[in-house]
């Protein structure tokens, strides 16, 4: 059982790892004995944490903007130039757009959606031979990303955030029948209230929310860190199809599922 949670000698890679959730799990990962690779679209920013993140083991940065299939088969490309293997695949890198329902643009619409659900999809799908390649020896992990507000619904404008979210929910049940046929298991995280950019409410006004939370606080680095080393490891391998809420117990006091 003194390596039910190990990562030692495994690759990843986590899309969105330059920061918040992503980096999270990017650290968290290294702490546990994996080899990390982490994209995002900001260049600078992706080198900058990848430099930081190396004190705690090998992590490489590799920026891209995976809203585009060309670029996601050229991150996948660039992965395969490095690695015979891939064992784990974070789908971590999202986007939002709020905006009255009048207003609400078609631009707002589309960029979410080729972030939040193509882009997981078609990585996926390019790596599917370097996942392969590691499930050979033990299964290949693929944990999408997903969010509270894919679960249950928030007060927000963020209509188009809110519906790819819980289309990647159900997008990761359709990935698990088949991934499962290769020994590749997929599931995914619904975060709620964690710090970042992407929840600058969260960020900013930290205990305001805390008092929206059953348990009483938001969410911490460690917190998403053990449910994504959890699902990545070998104590996640019977967990398949799944989306593990990590909310304080909001979904609940919401009355959501």
């Amino acid at each position: 059982m003194n390596d039910l949670f190990s990562l030692q000698g495994r690759v990843a890679l986590i899309t969105g790892g330059s920061r918040g959730i992503g980096q999270m799990i990017a650290r968290g990962f290294l702490q546990q004995g994996a080899r990390v690779y982490i994209s995002s679209r900001k260049a600078a920013d992706c080198e900058a944490t990848a430099q930081a993140l190396s004190a705690f083991g090998t992590c490489v940065a590799l920026p891209a903007d995976v809203s585009g299939v060309e670029a996601v088969r050229a991150l996948a490309a660039e992965i395969g130039r490095r690695e015979g293997q891939l064992d784990i695949l974070v789908n971590n890198a999202g986007a939002a757009w709020g905006e009255a329902f009048e207003t609400f643009p078609e631009k707002g619409w589309d960029k979410v959606m080729d972030v939040n659900v193509k882009a997981p999809f078609f990585l996926t799908q390019a790596l599917h031979p370097l996942l392969k390649a590691a499930a050979a020896k033990q299964p290949a992990k693929v944990i999408n990303i997903a969010s509270i507000d894919g679960v249950s619904v928030n007060p927000w404008e963020t209509y188009s955030y809110a519906a790819s979210k819980a289309g990647l929910i159900h997008l990761t049940r359709r990935m698990a029948l088949r991934l499962a046929e290769d020994n590749i298991v997929c599931s995914a995280i619904a975060p709620g209230a964690f710090p970042s950019e992407m929840n600058k409410e969260a960020r900013d006004h930290g205990a305001e929310v805390a008092s929206r939370i059953p348990i009483g606080r938001v969410g911490r680095d460690e917190d998403m860190a053990g449910a994504a080393i959890y699902l990545a490891s070998r104590a996640g391998d019977y967990v398949v199809g799944e989306t593990l809420v990590v909310d304080g117990g909001v979904t609940h006091a919401r009355g959501g599922a």
